[in-house]
């Protein structure tokens, strides 16, 4: 059972650290990460619990969409706190938490439910393979729009507060490029495993969904070729990161609305 509570008390952590972060790009003195880890944490804490009663039913996991994207929020936000802890990458909470909380909403508010279904452990691991995958690439794309957004203040000499309080548009990019790496390999080891557990990987309701999977593969392996022998960069490397992104979310998340929405 889902109780409600635990979903809006990690809403509402989730905009008070947003609210905080924002506030404080604002203020002379930077927001103090310690503070900032510690609301993520908490809020990450009972995301955790609201989306084990969401996805964990009686007869199964309900795997539909809204409560998958709440478990890739999830994800996608515990891989930015535990990177946080080393790197300067908080501020992609800025983007990441209003997501996070509309996706928690929708996803608490949503009556619709898949039909609970039972996994193998092939499967099971496929589909982590998947969701870790998604999750650095969700993180790469977030990363691309700050990097993009960064880029063009240099480029139009401009100063504000969001601009001192990122890093060095070099650590960046650099960050970019190490979640674009974990991201390929992910991914990369999830076709395979898609590959090995099906019996038959395109078969109508999948083949949407592989098509763009190794259209983002190979988009991402462009990129990464590009940076690694010719330096790619700058506004080059973005486009290139939210292609591939997009293909993503055309796979997956377009394939689960036409069948959850348009094919019920």
């Amino acid at each position: 059972m889902i109780d409600p509570l635990l979903g809006s008390g990690a809403a509402g952590l989730y905009l008070i650290g947003w609210l905080y972060q924002a506030v404080k790009l604002c203020d002379p003195q930077p927001a103090k990460t310690r503070i900032l880890q510690v609301i993520a944490a908490a809020a990450i804490a009972l995301h955790g619990l609201t989306t084990w009663g969401l996805i964990f039913v009686d007869d199964g996991l309900d795997l539909g969409l809204f409560k998958v994207l709440t478990l890739l929020a999830l994800v996608t936000n515990m891989l930015v706190w535990v990177s946080g802890i080393n790197r300067p990458v908080h501020n992609l909470y800025l983007a990441l938490f209003p997501i996070t909380l509309a996706i928690l909403i929708t996803a608490l508010t949503d009556t619709k439910s898949s039909s609970p279904i039972m996994l193998s452990s092939g499967l099971q691991t496929h589909i982590l393979l998947s969701v870790l995958a998604y999750s650095f690439l969700a993180i790469a794309a977030t990363q691309a729009l700050l990097c993009g957004y960064q880029n063009w203040q240099l480029k139009h000499k401009h100063q504000n507060a969001l601009m001192r309080a990122l890093p060095a548009l070099e650590t960046m990019e650099s960050l970019l490029f190490k979640a674009i790496w974990l991201g390929q390999v992910l991914l990369t080891l999830s076709l395979i495993s898609g590959f090995l557990v099906y019996e038959n990987l395109l078969a109508q309701q999948l083949a949407h969904k592989v098509a763009f999977s190794l259209l983002a593969w190979v988009v991402y392996a462009v990129l990464l070729f590009g940076r690694y022998y010719y330096g790619w960069r700058g506004k080059r490397a973005i486009n290139w990161t939210w292609m591939g992104f997009l293909a993503i979310l055309l796979g997956y998340i377009g394939s689960k609305v036409v069948i959850e929405f348009f094919l019920r």
